[in-house]
């Protein structure tokens, strides 16, 4: 069998389109890339209008099928080929997919896409839920998280240990901005009213430029797009700074993952500006990380933090928790497959009106999860005593954390369902519309 693959974001791209709508696809793809290759041949395409049909054919003429697999959500350039079977693959994170249409684009109903393809791919059994209830009980959708585990099981340690007395020490392209070396003067309320944007401080460097970051005590790592509100950056960072503020041993590291991130730095540096005085870290990553930091940063990590209002499968927690990494983190959307209170200090979390995120309407039409402050605060204070007195229950959270995610979405765990998807017909005839559709 051939596999067609494409997403909007490319090897090529990925640097200039950080932080951008659907760049995480990106990162879907390249994880289920050599699996799908185990299975068979797998050829990327840039432009599906114009390849996938004549490959398809193509490959008919030589005895092959194919099948092309749109690593996008349904609005946005997933192709419905003519000549070759499509599979949509998407993540989401609200409990209803969009039913509705607007600015005269019949995709954005999302079933005008799903029933032209009979079938799609979705990476939590939130998600497939939300499409079943849309679809009907007889369409076809797989739930098959981005199979991670692999690549991150090897910087799990058996029978770990939280050390902290060690420095470590980590290559970084980017900026980055260390409240230990912050005057956050010039960023307080009286001073800098809301339509005043102050410089970022000076100390940061370039976003090419490479330097050496050392790290210590109990690390937390936060991995997420700033500009993207689903993230509730705000929650995190006020809730670690007050549970924290005479911890000077505590860091919380955040890995932005936007390509421009200047005016959400600013914000944060008011927020922090008005929090009462802290004696923990906070160090801000700007910049895109290459494999290698990127595994160091992870491996040096004692927790990764989530605050998030919604998850379609949250590949950084997925990556860390694979690595053995116990979590503090909600455990609501694509979460409920793999979080669990034996592998993650949990928060509570409640239901409220939200709108599809690209809907300009912005029209109440789902649901997303507010955050429990008072319970994000308790769990941060749980971690940071377990870490520093409860070493064993560490070490159990850590191989909790390290199996579950190998049972989650390691290539052993996804291989024969995929397969299994991949081959099968349609249980849904799909509904033949225009290509552009």
């Amino acid at each position: 069998m051939i596999f067609l693959i494409h997403s909007e974001t490319t090897d090529g791209t990925i640097d200039a389109n950080l932080g951008l709508p659907e760049y995480s696809y990106y990162f879907v793809l390249r994880a289920f890339r050599p699996l799908l290759e185990e299975m068979g041949l797998t050829v990327a395409v840039a432009d599906p209008e114009r390849e996938v049909d004549r490959l398809a054919r193509n490959a008919r003429r030589h005895g092959e099928t194919c099948v092309f697999l749109s690593f996008s959500p349904p609005h946005r350039r997933t192709y419905v080929a003519r000549d070759c079977p499509t599979i949509p693959v998407f993540a989401w994170e609200f409990d209803a997919i969009p039913t509705e249409s607007w600015d005269d684009d019949p995709r954005n109903d999302w079933r005008t896409v799903l029933a032209a393809t009979g079938r799609a791919i979705t990476h939590s059994r939130f998600a497939a839920e939300a499409v079943t209830r849309a679809m009907g009980a007889s369409y076809d959708v797989a739930s098959l998280p981005a199979p991670v585990w692999d690549a991150y099981a090897p910087l799990h340690v058996a029978q770990a240990v939280p050390e902290l007395g060690r420095q470590r020490t980590l290559r970084v392209r980017g900026r980055v901005y260390d409240s230990r070396a912050i005057d956050f003067a010039p960023y307080v309320p009286l001073r800098c009213p809301k339509h005043v944007h102050p410089a970022l401080p000076d100390h940061a460097g370039s976003r090419e430029s490479e330097r050496d970051i050392t790290l210590d005590g109990v690390i937390y790592t936060a991995v997420f797009c700033p500009l993207d509100g689903r993230k509730n950056w705000f929650d995190m960072i006020c809730a670690f700074c007050l549970v924290m503020r005479e911890r000077a041993d505590a860091t919380l590291v955040l890995k932005l993952t936007h390509h421009r991130c200047d005016e959400v730095i600013g914000a944060m540096m008011k927020d922090l500006a008005k929090l009462p005085p802290f004696a923990c870290r906070i160090v801000i990553i700007d910049g895109y990380l290459c494999d290698d930091s990127y595994r160091r940063l992870a491996a040096a990590s004692h927790f990764t933090l989530n605050t998030s209002h919604g998850e379609g499968q949250c590949l950084p927690l997925m990556e860390y928790m694979s690595a053995g990494k116990p979590a503090v983190t909600p455990v609501h959307s694509s979460m409920r497959d793999y979080v669990t209170g034996e592998n993650a200090f949990l928060v509570r979390s409640h239901p409220e009106p939200t709108s599809w995120p690209h809907d300009p309407r912005q029209m109440y039409r789902t649901l997303r999860h507010r955050i429990d402050f008072e319970s994000l605060m308790a769990a941060l204070d749980e971690s940071y005593r377990v870490a520093r007195t409860d070493p064993a229950r560490y070490a159990r959270m850590a191989q909790a954390a390290h199996d579950g995610l190998r049972r989650h979405c390691s290539r052993a765990a996804i291989r024969d369902g995929l397969a299994a998807f991949l081959t099968a017909q349609p249980s849904v005839r799909p509904q033949r519309v225009k290509a552009s559709a």
